[in-house]
This record gives C-alpha cells, sequence and structure tokens, in this order.
C-alpha cells in the first residue's frame, strides 16, 4: 500500500477581512456574484470539485468559465455551458496553486438551487472551494494542504465560519449534484484541516 505524503505546515495564509481577498492567491475578479442579503454572513464552506472538459486537469477553462468567456465551440461538451454565468469564491488546483474569483463578504454563484439545515439558497450564506479534480479521480495532496490552510485562514478572518460547517455541494444539492465525489478524502481532509487550524492558533 502507498504511503501518503507527510503533511506539511507552510507559511500561514491570511484573508484582509475589509478587503476579502486571500493572501498567496492569483485574482482573477468575475462579475458573477453580489451582495449577500442584509445582515447575512458566510457561516458555511462548501466544497466542489471541477475540470474542463471533465476529467482534463490543467486547462484555461475553469477561469474562462466563471468569467464568462468560455468558448463554446472549443469542445464539445462546453456548448452546454457556455452561456452559464457561475463562479466559485476560490479555486485549488491540482499542484495547490490558488485562484480567487469572489471576495470572501460577498457573495458567489457557486451552490445553485441548495438547502441546508432547512434554510434554502446557500449561496447567501457560504463560501464555495473548488478543487480541480472529478468524482472518481483521487484528488492530491497537495489540494488537502492548501484547503486545510485556507480553512484556517477563513475561520480566523470570519468568527461565523466553523471547522464543523463543511460540507459537499452533494450535501446541499442532493441528487443534482455529486461532487467533490467518493474520491474526495473527508477523514483525511477534516484531519489535516483540524492540524493546521492547531498549529496556527
Amino acid at each position: 500500500m502507498k504511503s501518503q505524503p507527510s503533511y506539511q505546515f507552510g507559511e500561514p495564509l491570511r484573508v484582509d477581512a475589509g478587503s476579502g481577498w486571500l493572501s498567496g492567491a492569483q485574482r482573477i475578479p468575475t462579475p458573477n456574484c453580489n451582495d449577500r442579503p442584509p445582515g447575512m454572513v458566510a457561516d458555511l464552506i462548501v466544497i466542489h470539485g471541477i475540470s474542463l472538459p471533465p476529467g482534463e486537469f490543467g486547462t484555461p477553462w475553469i477561469d474562462r468559465l466563471f468569467c464568462n468567456s468560455l468558448p463554446a465551440a472549443a469542445h464539445p461538451y462546453f456548448a452546454g455551458i457556455a452561456g452559464a454565468q457561475v463562479s466559485a469564491h476560490l479555486l485549488i488546483r491540482r499542484d495547490g496553486q490558488l485562484t480567487q474569483y469572489v471576495p470572501f463578504h460577498r457573495r458567489a454563484w457557486h451552490a445553485g438551487e441548495s438547502s441546508y439545515g432547512g434554510r434554502r439558497a446557500c449561496n447567501d450564506f457560504s463560501i464555495g472551494i473548488e478543487l480541480e479534480g472529478a468524482d472518481t479521480l483521487p484528488y492530491e495532496h497537495a489540494q488537502y494542504v492548501a484547503l486545510a490552510r485556507v480553512v484556517a485562514a477563513l475561520c480566523m478572518a470570519y468568527p461565523s465560519l466553523s471547522t464543523e460547517r463543511i460540507v459537499g455541494h452533494s450535501d446541499i444539492a442532493p441528487g443534482r449534484k455529486t461532487d467533490p465525489g467518493m474520491a474526495f478524502d473527508w477523514p483525511r481532509a477534516r484531519t489535516l484541516i483540524a492540524l493546521e487550524v492547531k498549529g496556527d492558533a
């Protein structure tokens, strides 16, 4: 059995609570966002999985999708999604590199029709984090490490967030969405998040 790489602490990430931007992340602002409802704060983190085309990694198409510039003719799969106006707050690439599209205090359009804990419209009260991947392909160690660092930074910047309130897209849209999929190792992710939060305290 192949051993898992050991966890490595890195320079702590920081979220500027005023601007909503994360240190260490490339910024590609998208128009696909708006303000949360008055008085609403984020108290849920939603994990997604995405690859464009499905199962292909390292392409520029995720950025293009979130910025409304995905060319429908570039791949047969794109014809059905090129007109969608969607976004996430953050993308974690296979190598752990981070791209942020929406400031965390604003509403990204990542959840679609959704509900959690009896509350509908999860975009209103959640932060959406995309992992570059596919439901049935293992995610990379670098992605779990980056996710742990991001969650620790978010929880430090926003007291309304908690490591106990992290779910998958499939949890808030069951039957409609399956990501991050069976390949996402939740116990591993939660262990690394706990380590990062403890180490960053």
